[in-house]
């Protein structure tokens, strides 16, 4: 077993899919296929089940993952760490986001501060952030979400409320809240099950036992605001775009909803044993002594002053 073998299984199980993986890899299917073979066969077991064209990762393939990830990741860590401290910058650090507009300000002051900083920044749902974090693609996540991996600290940034954003001229445009009853029919932009929107509505809506018509759906949460005012339905924004000034770009009516917990929390994220550059200590120093450009809301979990 070599580690050539190690990150070409590590490949084939990010996507479940041979000819993706070796597409990444930059080699020919059939010697790829023919890797994971010789693999499976050193451990003595099977780590996909294979139905026809298609391929997944089973019970003993999700078990070795986690090793294999952990593995490697202690590998990078140790590579970055030689050439880093050659290196006379501060190193580099990588941050997931779930929509850039959230930390766009404040990653550009920290880009002023430290310019020397190499920062690499991606866009990923909650499921691909812990994938990067324990394959030590990135640093940081920056999650609206809770991330469940035992293995990450967390810190809380901010919370701030949620509020439903609808075109202008529509009946709501001018109403300060509304209930989920009164909107339970009318049809909503909204982002794919894995983004924190539409795990928030879905959970508005199931608290008053109905489901939410989706009228759009995507992977771009920033785009939400420019297809309601387009018309296309109306939606969850949190209070930092109303508060960033979008809807004098993108005009829509802002209006509350009335329901327990509609709000975000945002969250830094990092796995507990990682090696962290000097780049990625000041960026967690910096983002933590700051405040995002929100309305924070009351910690339910503390009591007040």
């Amino acid at each position: 077993m070599d580690l050539l073998q190690l990150r070409y299984f590590q490949t084939v199980a990010r996507f479940e899919h041979m000819s993706r993986a070796a597409e990444e890899l930059g080699i020919a299917q059939p010697s790829l296929s023919r890797t994971i073979a010789r693999l499976e066969a050193e451990l003595g077991s099977p780590l996909f089940e294979r139905h026809g064209r298609g391929i997944k990762l089973n019970a003993s393939g999700t078990m070795f993952l986690r090793h294999v990830d952990r593995t490697l990741s202690e590998l990078d860590d140790g590579v970055r760490a030689v050439r880093e401290a050659g290196d006379l910058g501060l190193g580099r650090v990588g941050i997931a986001c779930e929509t850039l507009l959230t930390i766009t300000t404040v990653l550009g002051s920290f880009r002023v501060a430290h310019p020397r900083a190499d920062v690499r920044l991606f866009q990923s749902n909650a499921e691909e952030m812990e994938r990067q974090l324990r394959a030590g693609e990135v640093d940081f996540c920056v999650a609206s979400q809770q991330l469940p991996d035992p293995h990450l600290d967390s810190l809380e940034l901010t919370r701030e409320e949620v509020l439903l954003a609808v075109p202008r001229g529509h009946w709501l445009d001018g109403r300060d809240s509304v209930t989920i009853p009164e909107i339970a029919d009318e049809p909503f932009v909204t982002t794919r099950r894995s983004h924190w929107q539409r795990a928030l509505l879905d959970r508005l809506f199931a608290s008053e036992g109905r489901t939410p018509v989706i009228s759009c759906e995507g992977d771009e949460p920033g785009a939400s605001q420019v297809l309601i005012s387009a018309g296309l339905g109306i939606g969850l924004i949190p209070a930092m775009s109303r508060q960033a000034g979008t809807d004098t770009r993108v005009p829509v009516a802002w209006v509350h909803l009335d329901a327990p917990a509609c709000h975000r929390v945002l969250t830094l994220v990092w796995r507990r044993d990682a090696y962290l550059s000097e780049a990625a200590v000041k960026f967690r120093e910096f983002i933590t002594s700051r405040p995002f450009m929100t309305h924070r809301l009351p910690d339910p979990r503390r009591p007040n002053p």
